[in-house]
């Protein structure tokens, strides 16, 4: 839910902050498609 909200951000249809919002409403029919796992990794973690 979050990585295909997080794609649908960058390709412009939902703006930067729209993700917050979405796990603040706990709606999840606003969201993102869901993704597959298939390639999904951690890559870096930074503090």
């Amino acid at each position: 839910i979050i990585v295909g909200t997080l794609l649908e951000v960058g390709r412009g249809r939902f703006g930067p902050g729209y993700l917050k919002e979405i796990l603040k409403g706990k709606n999840r029919k606003l969201a993102g498609p869901t993704v597959p796992s298939r390639g999904l990794c951690l890559m870096r973690v930074k503090y």
